[in-house]
């Protein structure tokens, strides 16, 4: 028995070690110098208005108002729901994920279809081969907050239709809310929908 508890003890000290830096150290180390260095990125890089929480920079929302920048289809609807399906217990849990629908899939092919019709008459100007491919396609997360430039500026049109808002003044905040490319050569440009609509809200504020 003590033979055993001698070849027991080294890896048994080792793991408490171990448990100790990697368990709470190094987290701590980590969380700590997190909240220092990048404090905004660190808790969910948050965006407020008017002093309160409204979403985050790096999750969607579902935009439905005519007046607003739509975001891309989202297979979790980007876990919105309504007061009624909330009573109801039918709300979407939080989750993220795409279908995985192979594109020889029926329900692809119909779940695609529908978004273009519905895209073709909330904008009316916009002609079919003119929709940007991702504002009908979902992302891989279901989350994605990003649009890209084009999908922004092929919804001109009807938001200034509807938020009674000049064309310039759009294509001036579409500009102001445009990321680069990382580095300059990664990915491409995007606009983050969220934050474009908060200043779109400001500007149908002032008006």
């Amino acid at each position: 028995m003590k033979h055993l508890f001698n070849k027991l003890k080294t890896p048994f000290k080792l793991s408490l070690v171990m448990f100790v830096i990697c368990g709470l150290i190094y987290p701590t180390l980590m969380t700590g110098l997190s909240q220092v260095i990048f404090p905004h990125q660190a808790n969910g890089s948050l965006i407020e208005m008017d002093g309160k929480v409204i979403g985050s920079e790096l999750v969607g929302q579902d935009f439905t108002d005519e007046r607003l920048f739509h975001c891309r289809p989202s297979a979790v609807n980007y876990n919105t729901f309504t007061q009624n399906e909330k009573e109801s217990n039918e709300q979407v849990l939080p989750s993220s994920g795409s279908e995985n629908l192979a594109s020889s899939n029926p329900k692809l092919e119909k779940r695609i279809n529908d978004d273009v019709e519905e895209f073709l008459q909330e904008n009316p100007t916009v002609k079919r081969e003119d929709i940007p491919a991702d504002i009908i396609t979902a992302s891989g997360s279901g989350l994605d907050p990003h649009i890209s430039v084009d999908a922004a500026n092929v919804q001109i049109d009807r938001v200034s239709k509807n938020a009674h808002i000049s064309k310039d003044v759009l294509k001036k905040l579409i500009k102001d809310y445009t990321e680069n490319k990382l580095l300059g050569v990664f990915g491409e440009e995007k606009v983050n929908v969220l934050q474009l609509n908060l200043s779109l809200i400001r500007e149908i504020k002032q008006g």
